[in-house]
């Protein structure tokens, strides 16, 4: 069940659903809401399945997106489908996607790159548990891109200056 049946998701696929996320993370914003991102992408690594945008310090846009999915599809068809999501995912997001049954994650930035910005904030206290960590004591092999450095700047610019006006 762990083999994966597709290859892996090429740069330029990882690049346009990093920036796809990131759209959905501006979305996010404009509603208040907390700037983060996360799609899911079938086998293809093309077809977006589904999109959802932070909701609030609870519901993070990974954890509820893959909550979701694992209503909607197989685990075995989840194993071949990648979360994409702006920031490295935190341990919710992390084990949400594991027992969701989703194989790969893809994140643009890491969490001490938001930690850089949003400090202690009350709204946003991260973990300092890399999501590969967490996987690494999992008994599947989930696969993890990130971050990517090329798009740090664009992913961080939603976060310039949100957590300090609020």
């Amino acid at each position: 069940m762990h083999a994966f049946s597709h290859p892996d998701p090429s740069v330029a696929q990882i690049t346009a659903a990093l920036r796809r996320a990131n759209a959905v993370a501006l979305s996010a914003l404009a509603l208040g809401r907390h700037p983060f991102g996360a799609l899911l992408l079938a086998p293809d690594h093309r077809t977006v399945l589904a999109e959802q945008g932070n909701i609030d310090t609870v519901q993070h846009a990974e954890s509820t997106l893959a909550r979701g999915a694992a209503g909607r599809h197989a685990p075995d068809f989840l194993w071949d489908c990648t979360l994409v999501t702006t920031f490295e995912p935190c341990a919710m997001c992390a084990g949400t996607a594991y027992w969701a049954n989703i194989g790969r994650i893809v994140y643009g930035a890491g969490e001490q790159a938001l930690l850089a910005l949003t400090g202690d904030h009350a709204e946003n206290p991260t973990l300092a548990l890399p999501c590969r960590e967490l996987f690494a004591r999992g008994q599947k092999p989930v696969r993890v891109f990130g971050p990517v450095p090329e798009l740090e700047a664009e992913l961080l610019a939603p976060h310039q200056g949100f957590w300090a006006s609020r």
